[in-house]
């Protein structure tokens, strides 16, 4: 049974219903966020890049990164709105949080580089969406769960 390795929360700056995880060393990256995003898509992999669509405009969601040593329990799929799964390659064993609004905010690590297997899980896009269509901007109304755990060859 795999083993939760660390955990840590971080705070997403929602800018036009957007926000990444990057390679936190970005100078070798293909594509950098924001290019080439696409809206609704909840998760969108890229080479080092995750890009996620969030349910409300202008926002802080809260992210709960989970570093894994094989693959997580299932979650109940009835306690999420979204759920998305992807690769990710880091070189440096460090993940930044991107804003579209705002750039480079908060990072995490995963405590090596190389290849994983990404999950995520989303709830609490409705609130967001009707946060910013009413008051404009909230924290913590959007919550994610994103899990990484090495990928084996």
């Amino acid at each position: 049974m795999a083993q939760l390795v660390r955990q840590q929360r971080v705070n997403a700056d929602v800018g036009y219903h957007s926000f990444a995880l990057q390679e936190s060393d970005d100078a070798e990256l293909p594509i950098p966020f924001p290019d080439d995003y696409e809206s609704d898509v909840f998760l969108n992999g890229f080479p080092g890049r995750l890009d996620f669509y969030s349910g409300g405009h202008t926002h802080t969601a809260t992210l709960i990164v989970e570093v894994w040593d094989g693959p997580p329990p299932e979650q109940d799929p009835l306690a999420w709105d979204e759920r998305g799964e992807a690769e990710f390659e880091s070189t440096s064993g460090e993940v930044a949080v991107w804003s579209g609004s705002v750039g480079r905010t908060e990072s995490f690590a995963l405590g090596s580089p190389g290849s994983w297997h990404v999950r995520a899980h989303c709830v609490g896009r409705a609130e967001a969406a009707a946060l910013s269509e009413g008051e404009g901007t909230g924290h913590d109304v959007e919550r994610y769960l994103v899990q990484f755990w090495p990928a084996k060859p």
